[in-house]
Parts: C-alpha cells; sequence; structure tokens
C-alpha cells in the first residue's frame, strides 16, 4: 500500500511549532549557527531500514505477531517505502541473504525506483543459513575444515551477485565463529584462516564496493570470537585493503566501554565503515537506538560531526543502518521510533559550538567544555527534525498518522492475521 499525497497532505503542524521553531531560530542565531544549514543537514542525513527487522522473527517460535507482515522482499520494499512517505528519514533497504532473496530481479527493483529507495550494503549470513549445524561447533570462514570454508565463502560470493543486479555498493560480514571451551579452537589458526576467507571475499567484490567487517565480544559462542573487537577487525581490514572498513554495532559492546572514542579512533584511521543503530540494557542488541543510553549516542555523533569536519574521515563515506529486534510489537512503530532517536541525537551534536569546544580544549577547561556539550544535548530539537521532516515532504508527527490512518490494520487485511516471512 502506498499513502496518498492528500493523505499526508491532512497531518498538518500547528502554531505551537512554528512559536517553538522561532525561538530555536533566535537562540542558533546567538550562537552563529546557520539556522537553514541545519535544518538541509538534518534533512539529508538518511538511514537504511534492514530487510530482517520489518516483521516479528522466526514463524515456529512462540513470538508475538503483529500480523501484516511482509511476505517477502517486494511488500518489505512497500513497508520501507511507506516509512519513507512518513518519516523522509529512510531512502534505502539493506537486505539480507538468504532470507529475503528476491524472486524477480527486474521487478524487485521497479518497484523500489517506484518507491525512490535505493539497495543499502548487502548482509551475508554464513552462520545462520542452512548449514547452521554443520557451522553450529567450529564456525564457517575460520573453520577447520577448508570444504566448509569455500561453502562460506560461496555463501558470501552469492550475497554480492545478487547485491550486483540490485544496485548495492558494499557487502557487510559478520560471523558467529568462536568456541564455547577453553581448548576447542587454535585462536591464531581460526583467525589465519578468517582472514584468508575474507580476502577470497574482498577479491571477488567489483572495485567499487566496500566491505565492511563487524565485530562482537561475544554471540552465540561464550569463550571466544574470532572478530572480539574493533582492533581485530581494523587489522584485518588493513590486511585486506583500503575498501575493507569496521562496522560499529552500537549494542554489542562490552560495559562501560567507550564507543565514542573508539569511533574517534577508526576515523582517525579512515576506517570507520559504518553504523548498526541500537541499544542493549546488559549485553543483547536488540533494544531500540538511544532507548537506554542517548547521552552516548549523542557524545557518538559529536564525534563523527567533529571528525567530518576536522577532515578525519568524509561523512559520505559512512553508512548507517538500525539493527535491532522487533520481536514485541508492530515493526514499524518501533522502526519509525528508532528513527525519530537517532535524528534527534544527531541535530543536537549539530548544535555544539565547536569553536568554543576546541577552545577549552586547548586550554584545559574541562567544566565549560562539558557545559559546552551539555547546553546541545539538553536542547528540545523536536521542532527541528519536524521541520526537517516537513520540508522534506513528511508529516509533522508520523506515529499520530501511523496510527490514525489505521495502516497496520489495513495490511492485515491485504496480507492477513498470520503473515510472515521466514527469519533464522
Amino acid at each position: 500500500m502506498k499513502i496518498t499525497e492528500d493523505q499526508l497532505a491532512s497531518f498538518s503542524t500547528n502554531n505551537f511549532h512554528y512559536r517553538s521553531l522561532d525561538l530555536l531560530r533566535v537562540r542558533l542565531s546567538n550562537q552563529r549557527l546557520d539556522f537553514d544549514d541545519i535544518i538541509r543537514k538534518i534533512q539529508g542525513f538518511q538511514i537504511a531500514i534492514p530487510s530482517a527487522a520489518l516483521g516479528n522473527g522466526r514463524a515456529g517460535a512462540k513470538m508475538h505477531r503483529t500480523g501484516g507482515e511482509p511476505r517477502n522482499l517486494n511488500e518489505k520494499l512497500e513497508d520501507v517505502g511507506l516509512l519513507q512517505q512518513l518519516t523522509r528519514k529512510t531512502n534505502s533497504i539493506s537486505v539480507y541473504i538468504p532470507w529475503d532473496m528476491p524472486e524477480d530481479y527486474m521487478e524487485t527493483k521497479e518497484l523500489a525506483a517506484d518507491l525512490d529507495l535505493v539497495f543499502d550494503s548487502m548482509n551475508s549470513t554464513s552462520s545462520q543459513d542452512e548449514n547452521k549445524q554443520k557451522y553450529a561447533n567450529l564456525g564457517s570462514l575460520g573453520n577447520p575444515d577448508k570444504a566448509i570454508r569455500q561453502e562460506a565463502i560461496a555463501h558470501n560470493e552469492e550475497v554480492i551477485s545478487i547485491g550486483k543486479k540490485l544496485g548495492s555498493k558494499g557487502l557487510t560480514v559478520w560471523m558467529a565463529d568462536g568456541s564455547n571451551f577453553p581448548g576447542q579452537s587454535n585462536f591464531r589458526n581460526t583467525l589465519g584462516w578468517t582472514e584468508e576467507s575474507l580476502r577470497e571475499i574482498y577479491e571477488f567484490m567489483p572495485l567499487d564496493w566496500d566491505l565492511m567487517l563487524e565485530y562482537k565480544p561475544y554471540e552465540p559462542n561464550c569463550y571466544h570470537t574470532v572478530v572480539p573487537d574493533w582492533g581485530t577487525s581494523c587489522m584485518l581490514a588493513k590486511r585486506l585493503g583500503s575498501r575493507a572498513k569496521a562496522l560499529v554495532d552500537l549494542g554489542y559492546h562490552l560495559p562501560k566501554t567507550n564507543i565514542e572514542q573508539i569511533v574517534a579512533t577508526l576515523m582517525y584511521q579512515n576506517l570507520l565503515g559504518g553504523f548498526h543503530f541500537n541499544d542493549s540494557k546488559y549485553g543483547e542488541d536488540d533494544l531500540n537506538p538511544s532507548s537506554i543510553k542517548p547521552y552516548q549516542l549523542f557524545l557518538i555523533f559529536n564525534e563523527l560531526i567533529g571528525g567530518a569536519q576536522d577532515g578525519a574521515q568524509a561523512w559520505e563515506s559512512i553508512s548507517w543502518m538500525i539493527d535491532a529486534s522487533y520481536n514485541t510489537q508492530d515493526p514499524l512503530v518501533d522502526l519509525i521510533q528508532a528513527l525519530e532517536a537517532i535524528t534527534k541525537a544527531y541535530a543536537k551534536a549539530l548544535l555544539v559550538d565547536r569553536e568554543k569546544l576546541n577552545e577549552c580544549q586547548q586550554n584545559g577547561q574541562s567544566s565549560e567544555a562539558q557545559e559546552i556539550l551539555q547546553m546541545a544535548y539538553l536542547t528540545d530539537v523536536r521542532p527541528l527534525v519536524c521541520e526537517a521532516r516537513l520540508r522534506s515532504g513528511g508529516v509533522a508527527e508520523p506515529l499520530e498518522a501511523y496510527r490514525t490512518l489505521m495502516i497496520r490494520n489495513k495490511l492485515v487485511q491485504e496480507r492477513g492475521a498470520k503473515s510472515y516471512s521466514y527469519l533464522f
């Protein structure tokens, strides 16, 4: 389904929005910040939706089902199109293979074009596909058995081939390879086999593609993971070549990790490939972005904007994608909330007075520097985010529009109360 222009136009904003906007305009002018430039930057910041996030997960599991879930990749594109109509914040989809295999490439590409969507980086699932049981004990790209490694390599090459047909320009690789017991795996050999496998994949990629290597300190193994941290990810990326970079999954860091420092360090080396936006309370990465640590997300964007302005790494070279699990609520509602949370953190970071902050950093004025960051973080940027959305053709309040238009009910009528697509 698509929302009509008349339906979108019916959700106009109110005088309170414009009064709030005028106050912010005066404040930003006093801070020597360009109001319209900030609006343009918010408009331009687009975040990819993963195909895996548009349903409630595997049908065989006992979990909540919202009904009207997309049954194939084309219907997932339609759902992302709905999100884009409402929010004007997501113009791309990141596809997981083999979970979301295109049935007709031409039809899928034409549908994406009709919805003004493009295909972001592809995602291989070499540890989660049909050979999951084979990989369970000894891994995929780092398996001691060369034949199994070759199967995992072939899977990634297939994903690249599919991505080429769709118009993607990148591949994200994450492996569940690791071990649960001391002595189960040879650390050095497993890492070496992983590098060899990644090299084959890297050399198979088109020259205009990037490879993003994700790292996690655990999952599903509890003793060791082959790529457990940003250092290992960077080492492998450097050994592979200039088109390989590290991908930061916000929810998968050990407690008390300074993620904003990791981001700054990666930018310093021009090795930041992109983000999986999510959050965590304990260990999983399944919570909505900013739902637990909103200040951390603001500080991360502060480093990203500062690094880009200082020329450490081009903003355009970084990929942005949501990666969280929506198994208990309406996935489209959660995705709207996620897009809003990420955009607000970004907008707040745009308000940092960088000239004053640099002066404080040079002079060791820690309390003043903290106040500069706090002033930006505590600003209510919702009017800025709303105005950017309105100027781009979205609605003032996407969740209100989603619920008023009863979009989920209409999707249930179209697809059925028990519709789903198979996931891991």
